[in-house]
């Protein structure tokens, strides 16, 4: 029987020069500058990917990616070309910078844990004093990461190193706060739409042969962005309860209560299939909710193929 997930990728496209498997995506590239992006229905959770693949996320996750290009090109271009497939994004291949653009709006996750062990500062942004875990900030601060290396953890890093070690130059470096700015406000004005919260996302830019530089990547979804629900966000706050959020958390705190947060010698779980089938549920509710539209279920009974193909008469037609 063939699987109604796709765990791991092994094509041969025409013009194939390379592949590079990330934990969710399998980056392919082509001659003619090109990039061939694959989402996978592989979870990952505390930098470890889980042994079963959940129906439908690489698709949930393309598509809100590509909706949300198409949303914020008018105001910064992006790598994107087309979708030729529900899991399949291609696109101009770039030169990635080396740091992600980390922009919050509230003092949640990593911050908010900085900021309880008497930190009030971060990536060199000072942080006002008062506040408590998921307050609004006055302003969005944009708290850069370093991209580590595969199975390293991202550091934080400031303005002031990027530019001082030349990891991105400086007129550079602020064309991408000015984006990241744009970009996190636009954000937040389609999330509540939805009555959502975008609370904070990160964004990864490249230069593009002729030397633009443009969004590549994705851009808020689950996988990157966390979101809260508005409605009740202040009367929970007002009472310190936690925040209702829209994100992969689910999933991180079943596995804390099975035991596991990835650390050495913990093993991972299993997963029955009726566990992934909620989770999987899940993952379309937050489609569902993030875009406002509902979701279509791509045919999944031999997705190998139905990707080759709809790629392969991409590229026939796209010489």
């Amino acid at each position: 029987m063939k699987s109604k997930t796709i765990i791991k990728t092994d094509f041969q496209f025409p013009g194939q020069k390379s592949v590079y498997k990330g934990k969710v995506r399998d980056v392919y590239t082509l001659e003619d500058d090109r990039l061939l992006m694959i989402a996978s229905d592989r979870l990952s959770a505390f930098d470890v990917v889980m042994p079963k693949g959940i129906p439908f996320k690489g698709q949930i996750l393309n598509q809100i990616a590509t909706k949300m290009m198409e949303k914020t090109a008018d105001i910064v271009p992006n790598w994107l070309e087309a979708t030729p497939d529900p899991n399949v994004a291609i696109g101009k291949n770039c030169e990635p910078f080396k740091v992600e653009m980390v922009i919050r709006g509230y003092l949640s996750g990593h911050a908010a844990r900085e900021y309880k062990a008497g930190k009030r500062e971060l990536c060199g942004v000072e942080m006002a004093e008062g506040m408590k875990e998921n307050d609004k900030f006055p302003e969005p601060i944009i708290t850069p990461a370093t991209k580590a290396e595969m199975g390293d953890h991202d550091e934080d890093i400031s303005r002031e190193d990027i530019i001082a070690r030349n990891i991105v130059s400086k007129e550079d470096y602020l064309q991408l706060e000015d984006y990241t700015r744009k970009l996190f406000q636009r954000g937040s004005a389609i999330a509540d739409q939805q009555n959502l919260i975008l609370v904070d996302t990160k964004y990864e830019f490249g230069k593009t042969s002729e030397g633009k530089i443009v969004l590549i990547d994705e851009i808020h979804t689950p996988d990157s962005s966390r979101y809260f629900y508005k409605e009740g966000y202040q009367e929970r706050q007002a009472k310190g309860e936690a925040q209702k959020q829209l994100s992969k958390e689910f999933v991180r705190q079943w596995l804390i209560g099975e035991g596991f947060q990835g650390l050495e010698g913990q093993e991972v779980p299993l997963m029955s299939d009726e566990y992934i089938e909620t989770v999987s549920e899940r993952y379309i509710e937050l489609y569902e909710n993030i875009t406002g539209e509902t979701f279509k279920k791509a045919n999944v009974s031999d997705i190998e193929t139905r990707i080759e193909q709809n790629v392969l008469n991409y590229l026939e037609s796209h010489k």
